[in-house]
């Protein structure tokens, strides 16, 4: 019986080699897939996902959000005003500001709310920003009038960003984008 790779990830454009901190960076996600594969774990959101990532995250170098108080946030600057001040500012999940890669994780909501493209708009007017690492469920469990629901949250993303690129309408100001699906 063949196993099923994990996590899922694909990287854009696909016209690219992925570059050398991708491999690193799955093999993060892969060493905590017991605790945040959708596929058999109920109850995820973006902030157990992110606490269960961290460690393995830091070891490589990223800084991950601690929480949702204003000193546990990631906050970035997107404009500069008076006197270089940052005046308008993102909060991310993590980032690797040597390498200048965006961390967002995206849970149930990611699925149903247009999340990545937020994601993808937002990360993309922050500066530095080089790459985006999106993390989506694989699955998201859920009832609609009394029965359940599975939604496919890495396919529907990975059709989102396979649109984006192949149509060459919309171009993205990334050196590439990591998506991954948990």
């Amino acid at each position: 019986m063949m196993v099923a790779p994990y996590p899922l990830w694909s990287y854009y454009p696909t016209r690219d080699r992925p570059p050398d901190w991708v491999e690193e960076f799955v093999a993060a996600v892969n060493g905590v897939r017991a605790d945040v594969d959708s596929t058999q774990v109920k109850g995820l959101n973006s902030d157990l996902v992110l606490s269960h990532l961290r460690p393995g995250l830091e070891a490589i170098g990223y800084r991950i959000e601690a929480g949702k108080k204003a000193v546990d946030k990631i906050t970035l600057p997107v404009l500069y005003g008076d006197q270089g001040m940052a005046r308008v500012r993102y909060d991310v999940d993590g980032v690797h500001e040597e390498l200048g890669i965006l961390l967002e994780v995206e849970a149930g909501r990611g699925a149903r709310g247009n999340a990545v493209y937020r994601d993808l708009v937002r990360t993309s007017l922050i500066v530095d920003a080089k790459y985006l690492a999106l993390g989506v469920m694989n699955e998201y469990h859920h009832k609609s009038g009394g029965k359940p629901i599975i939604v496919r949250s890495y396919h529907d993303a990975r059709e989102q960003l396979d649109a984006i690129y192949a149509s060459r309408r919309l171009k993205l100001p990334f050196e590439g984008v990591l998506l991954f699906g948990y």
